[in-house]
């Protein structure tokens, strides 16, 4: 069983809502970041954030991999660069492009999983790989994760 991550952010409380900043109805910036209690064998992270609610099944977000194990915190507004100063990967959402795509629900209520992975190797993917892609390479290496939630509602 995989030990837990601790996941904070500043732009939204575990559980409560996610603000418009954050979503297709504001900027679309990615949100804050930050985690702690991560094994000392952690060579990287991946983050996948999905929205279990969408109309057609769980809808992704936003795909990280190969953060370097150093990094604790992603700050707000990262750009949406297939790789990152850091070496951080970014993967193809359901939007059909790489980098953060915010909430964006037909209606209703729906949330948001923050999902962070620590692996005890670095993938080495090409950037911008879809999610199927980078859950196969993540098997068999997980040694801890975590995960926030937040909720977005459109009128």
């Amino acid at each position: 069983m995989p030990a837990n991550i601790i996941i904070k952010s500043n732009s939204f409380l575990d559980g409560g809502m996610i603000p418009s900043k954050y979503t297709c109805d504001g900027a679309n910036v990615s949100p804050n970041l930050s985690w702690d209690n991560v094994p000392e064998s952690t060579k990287s992270f991946v983050l996948i954030c999905e929205d279990p609610d969408a109309p057609m099944g769980t809808f992704t977000h936003w795909i990280m991999y190969d953060i370097p194990s150093s990094v604790r915190e992603l700050p707000e507004n990262l750009p949406k660069d297939k790789v990152l100063p850091n070496g951080a990967k970014q993967g193809m959402t359901d939007f059909k492009k790489v980098g953060y795509g915010g909430p964006c629900p037909p209606s209703g209520t729906h949330r948001y999983y923050f999902k962070l992975f620590a692996l005890d190797t670095l993938l080495s993917l090409e950037p911008g790989v879809k999610k199927e892609t980078l859950i196969k390479a993540m098997e068999g290496h997980i040694i801890a994760r975590g995960e926030i939630m937040g909720k977005y509602s459109r009128l």
